[in-house]
């Protein structure tokens, strides 16, 4: 079954970074991420998270600068890429960390991406994280480089990387996340949840979760699935108890 990670980026953010580990694993959580965790030495994250009896699905590779939103597609950045890439392979491995997103910045180009991309595969080469890509909604992000998933999918299925499908991303640019899901199929290796529109937590939306879980269930995923949400208000937890009982994640 599915393993329901709290995305620590946007949940319990009163709390300092390293006190929302704690938070994560009291609210009932398993599961935690957050795209660039840096700040904690490895080796202080990897004791945090055995201290609480938590794993971590993925990090990213670094955003850049302010408002770039990742380095992959921009030309001019590509040593920058390739070093920040390395050393996130090398912090993964220290936090045991499966996946390691490289994100596209934005107003980048097809060839820088696609050779930043090679460059992401080959150093992933017989290391424990593999790469993994998310397509983000220009309306979300404008300018994002990797916005249709279509696309995405095409590129996972040829150069054999996985992907991360997000619920609200996916709805933002017209396609059903359960659809999306489903066309993922093998190339599926995490899944993040937000409800669309509001971007808040399963249920203040539209979106069939339950549609999506169908989706989960006869692919079969055995991932992680990040809620990466805006709370909309104290009790934004409520949902935790169904997607709890529906993925077996006790």
């Amino acid at each position: 079954m599915a393993t329901l990670s709290a995305h620590l980026g946007y949940l319990f953010p009163d709390l300092p970074l390293e006190q929302r580990f704690l938070r994560a694993r009291d609210s009932g959580f398993t599961c935690v991420e957050h795209p660039a965790p840096f700040s904690i030495p490895a080796e202080t994250l990897r004791g945090i998270l055995d201290g609480n009896g938590l794993k971590i699905a993925q990090i990213s590779s670094g955003m850049g600068q302010q408002g770039e939103k990742g380095l992959a597609s921009l030309p001019g950045r590509e040593a920058e890429f390739r070093d920040d890439f390395a050393r996130a392979l090398d912090y993964a491995e220290g936090i045991h960390c499966p996946f390691v997103h490289a994100m596209a910045g934005v107003n980048g180009t097809m060839a820088t991406y696609l050779n930043n991309l090679d460059v992401a595969q080959k150093l992933s080469e017989n290391r424990a994280p593999e790469l993994l890509i998310e397509a983000i909604s220009n309306t979300t992000v404008p300018g994002y480089f990797m916005s249709d998933i279509a696309t995405l999918l095409a590129l996972a299925q040829e150069r054999g990387f996985k992907v991360s499908i997000d619920t609200f991303h996916a709805c933002a640019t017209g396609y059903d996340p359960a659809e999306a899901l489903l066309r993922a199929g093998a190339s599926l290796g995490h899944v993040h949840v937000a409800d669309y529109p509001g971007r808040a937590e399963p249920e203040t939306g539209t979106i069939d979760f339950a549609a999506m879980h169908d989706a989960l269930r006869s692919l079969p995923y055995c991932g992680a699935i990040g809620f990466e949400y805006v709370p909309s208000g104290p009790s934004h937890l409520d949902w935790l108890p169904w997607w709890k009982q529906k993925f077996g994640d006790a």
